[in-house]
């Protein structure tokens, strides 16, 4: 595991008609859900620690659920808000429809490789890192050649400039330079390909740097 670069959680979606802001406004709804999902778990213990009653309706399949909820048959659905929105951008429903913005569970998303395969697992790992360490000291795919040319010696480490870091990893110095050269740093990356200059337009939450309130914390690269 090469560490976290999506931070997401089970979440819930409703009809924006139905003027729901909270989940503590849905005591008493129906509610579709997958069946042998932590979802029904989740959902469950988490309605029942605050005295709340709901209807959960079970789904054998995520399609089966999706059907049921955009026909009207419950008053809303539990998925990972990620797929939530997903299943938004897709169907073309984010005029009718909307995501609450709590999230009652930690589902931390990010890059596995194979076991015992060490270097390849350092080379993912720093390359987020690096993403991330672009994004904080705001080297963006654009600036990236122009920032090349800093004093800051923690940017010359990253962009190689000083020598160390790319040798350490077997790779060429300027590997740091290349990603976000080619890619832009993690908050380019997240804007791009799911937030909103994406389909699915999340918005950064917890996603942000540490900087900006979220959980997002490159390690130094010495």
């Amino acid at each position: 595991y090469a560490g976290v670069n999506f931070y997401d959680g089970q979440g819930f979606m409703v009809t924006k008609k139905a003027g729901v802001k909270e989940l503590k406004e849905l005591g008493g709804a129906t509610i579709c859900v997958a069946q042998g999902t932590t979802h029904e778990f989740n959902m469950a213990g988490y309605f029942r620690s605050r005295n709340l009653s709901i209807k959960p309706v079970v789904y054998e399949s995520q399609d089966l659920m999706y059907e049921a909820f955009f026909g009207g048959r419950c008053d809303a659905m539990t998925q990972d808000s990620s797929a939530l929105a997903s299943a938004l951008a897709t169907r073309g429903k984010q005029a009718d429809y909307m995501v609450l913005p709590e999230l009652i569970s930690k589902e931390p998303l990010g890059p596995f490789v194979r076991r015992g395969d060490d270097q390849w697992l350092a080379v993912v790992r720093w390359s987020l890192f690096a993403m991330l360490e672009g994004e904080e000291k705001e080297i963006t795919q654009a600036n990236v050649d122009e920032q090349a040319k800093s004093n800051d010696p923690l940017v010359q480490r990253l962009l190689g400039v000083k020598a160390g870091n790319g040798k350490a990893l077997g790779l060429d110095e300027k590997w740091a330079y290349n990603i976000i050269k080619q890619v832009g740093n993690y908050g380019e990356s997240f804007e791009r390909n799911v937030g909103m200059g994406s389909p699915l337009k999340l918005q950064r939450g917890i996603n942000a740097l540490w900087t900006k309130g979220g959980l997002m914390y490159p390690l130094p690269l010495r």
